[in-house]
């Protein structure tokens, strides 16, 4: 598929949302304040259906006329939206039915990814942790 060719297909463009989980929450639901993660699992979903993630969402308790969820709709930038799980769609929205609803209305898909989550051992959490406690830092959770 050519770049910006005319006449040829192009990609799905997905958004995909992730959760802003406190860190707090890390030992009870490491998965739900991996973000990183959580997006991982949708470029992965995404690229399984030839689709292309264009933006990624990191929202708590958004309304589903917030503007970061539309602009790019609205700009013909994003065809769908793709989440994680049902715990990462009802932690990022404030109404995930409201937004599938409102998804409906603009003729815009809504899925769920649910692919395997990964198993979060304790190094694992450590990592997360780093990462998320040290962003000014520099620090790239390598």
């Amino acid at each position: 598929m050519g770049h910006g060719d005319r006449g040829t297909a192009r990609a799905v463009r997905v958004a995909a949302i992730a959760s802003l989980t406190p860190l707090e929450e890390l030992d009870a639901d490491p998965f739900l304040v991996d973000s990183r993660s959580q997006h991982a699992m949708c470029a992965r979903w995404a690229a399984d259906q030839g689709y292309v993630v264009t933006r990624e969402l990191v929202v708590h308790g958004l309304r589903s006329d917030h503007a970061v969820l539309w602009n790019d709709v609205d700009a013909g930038l994003v065809d769908l939206f793709v989440v994680p799980c049902r715990r990462v769609f009802e932690r990022a929205l404030r109404s995930p039915e409201e937004f599938t609803e409102e998804c409906a209305r603009r003729g815009v898909r809504v899925e769920t990814a649910g692919l395997t989550e990964p198993a979060y051992d304790a190094p694992m959490k450590a990592r997360v942790h780093r990462r998320l406690s040290m962003p000014t830092a520099g620090y790239d959770g390598s």
